[in-house]
């Protein structure tokens, strides 16, 4: 049905093009520079949009052909526009949440993320949650004198905060630090470690000092320990954070967003948004796989596929390891900085295993979390082993893993021959290359980490984003770090592994139309192409010609949602 109305639609735009008299347009775009990523027309002078779609890119004089007494007339200026840009792989909802709760993304050291929570203690009731995300202890500049495994211990914490459970998410979203209050509500003490850790079945740890107490830090799994004491979300919050992320993503350029893993609740909001006409940005939903029976549900019912790419709910996101900044990434070999562990699965490989068959079957694309060079090899033959086994149902799997950060050489070259696509959020070579090496080692960086060129060469297609609220959502920073593998200081000179950096022709493609390819939308986004949807961004400077040091100072000027103006700075 969708590729009968698809092609109905495109053979209207065919008659309203070729009839003498042209309907005319409701929004024309001219007087910049605009990137089409469409090989055969890569720049054109001007756009016509006819309700949500584009009927007609080329040059100036052609656009005016369709231009009536009520068609809009947009100037870009000198500026520069683009396809929409999709976030390849974030958490809409934590993209809300972030706004509302404490932002610890930029402290730099332990005694500031203690400051922090201090002021929000005093402006809260006796046995309010503190809640809050963003800290990296690898990332501040000076470090607490007690640090066990790596990390900072709660005491400091719990002394500011003696009347007020505090539970703090580490910006990859694999660690939490927990005070005092909030381990004596959960019970989690001395006593209580050994059964708690257990029960984990290694897909977590509750990290002890060396006379056995609890210092605060909960790695992968052990954070249910304490987030399942915290009290839900009331509906208006939800709605609160929903509106707030809708409204950063169009800040910040992006008009379509691959939700990594979204609760019963979250997609039930993003309906009721829906009808309520109140969704301006396209969604393309994973179904969280912590909730097994949400999964099989859908499974039996199948997918949901919006033709305009409003709402699409067709794939399945499987956590399947850690982070390396918490040490939780599967690794092959142990950890250069911890030689007694290499990581864990966190979720069965059976699992896995299961879902991937599953979701071939009743077509479902399946997206797997793995940042670790065994988590990516574990899960590339899962993968492998279902296609086999259903070769007439994994012809157009596109089956995806998330991040893929770390893989072993010798596994880099099956992405293109199975299919796979690897989502890579260029952004965390920024911010984790620097301390990674302490982690992997010099040898496993450069023959594994972050390695864009080689995967694109092999010919796998790449989705680029920024894993927001782990990173802020701003592409530019994303896009930077792709072309030139330097930390957002601009460091080192050259970029480190240089020969994987992209180009900015692939960059783009990466957050456009490899992007759309990565959620089955490349018919109808990505590009700048008759029949597809009006989604832009507009941005001040010219982010495909501008040195490299200029490029993080591009802002978003406007953006274009389904043929309306829906952001423009100020």
């Amino acid at each position: 049905m969708y590729k009968l109305k698809f092609l109905f639609f495109s053979i209207s735009i065919f008659l309203i093009c070729c009839s003498k008299k042209q309907t005319p347009a409701d929004l024309i775009i001219t007087g910049g520079t605009i990137y089409t990523v469409n090989d055969l027309q890569p720049t054109v002078e001007a756009v016509a949009v006819l309700g949500d779609r584009i009927i007609y890119a080329g040059t100036t004089n052609g656009a005016n052909e369709f231009k009536g007494e009520k068609t809009q007339l947009i100037d870009l200026q000198g500026k520069t526009m683009t396809p929409g840009f999709i976030e390849g792989h974030g958490h809409f909802m934590g993209l809300g949440f972030n706004e509302l709760e404490l932002d610890l993304m930029n402290v730099k050291s332990y005694d500031e993320l203690v400051e922090k929570v201090k002021e929000a203690v005093a402006k809260a009731q006796p046995g309010q949650w503190i809640l809050g995300r963003g800290w990296h202890q690898d990332k501040w500049d000076t470090k607490p004198a007690k640090m066990v495994k790596g990390f900072q211990t709660h005491e400091l914490l719990s002394k500011i905060s003696p009347n007020n459970p505090v539970f703090l998410r580490h910006a990859s979203g694999h660690a939490g630090f927990a005070n005092a209050k909030a381990m004596q509500m959960a019970g989690v003490n001395q006593l209580a470690i050994e059964k708690l850790t257990k029960e984990l079945n290694d897909g977590g740890e509750i990290i002890k000092d060396e006379l056995g107490n609890p210092t605060g830090i909960f790695n992968e799994r052990a954070q249910s320990l304490i987030s399942k004491i915290i009290p839900k979300e009331s509906e208006e919050t939800n709605s609160k954070a929903l509106t707030l992320a809708i409204q950063a993503s169009l800040k910040n350029g992006i008009t379509s967003f691959h939700d990594a893993g979204a609760s019963r609740g979250s997609i039930a909001l993003f309906k009721k948004f829906k009808n309520e006409g109140k969704l301006n940005t396209r969604l393309y939903v994973m179904l969280t796989g912590f909730d097994p029976s949400l999964v099989y549900e859908y499974f039996r019912s199948g997918p949901e596929i919006d033709s305009t790419g409003l709402l699409t709910i067709r794939s399945v996101k499987l956590n399947c390891d850690g982070a390396l900044g918490s040490r939780g990434a599967w690794l092959l070999q142990p950890y250069t900085d911890r030689a007694d562990f290499s990581g864990m699965a966190t979720l069965s490989m059976d699992t896995v295993a299961k879902i991937s068959q599953l979701g071939l079957k009743y077509g479902f694309q399946v997206c797997s979390h793995a940042i670790g060079d065994r988590a990516n090899r574990e899960i590339l033959d899962r993968y492998e082993a279902a296609f086999v086994a259903n070769p007439e149902k994994a012809k157009d799997t596109r089956f995806r893993i998330e991040h893929a950060q770390h893989i072993d050489p010798s596994d880099l070259p099956r992405f293109a021959k199975l299919g796979v696509i690897p989502a890579m959020q260029a952004v965390h070579l920024s911010s984790d290359r620097p301390w990674a090496i302490e982690r992997l080692g010099e040898k496993r960086i450069k023959e594994g980490a972050y390695m864009w060129q080689t995967l694109l060469k092999s010919g796998a297609k790449i989705v680029n984003g920024t894993d927001v609220p782990v990173e802020p959502i701003n592409p530019i920073a994303s896009f930077f770090a792709s072309v030139t593998r330097q930390t957002l200081k601009g460091e080192p000179q050259g970029g480190y592994e240089p020969s994987e950096k992209m180009t900015r022709t692939q960059a783009l493609r990466s957050y456009t139309l490899d992007a759309a390819y990565g959620a089955f939308q490349e018919k109808i986004l990505g590009s700048i192409e008759v029949g597809k949807l009006a989604d832009f961004t507009v941005f001040d400077q010219d982010i495909m010609t501008v040195a490299d040091s200029a490029v993080l100072k591009t802002n978003v000027a406007a953006t274009i949602f389904g043929g309306r103006v829906l952001y423009e700075r100020k």
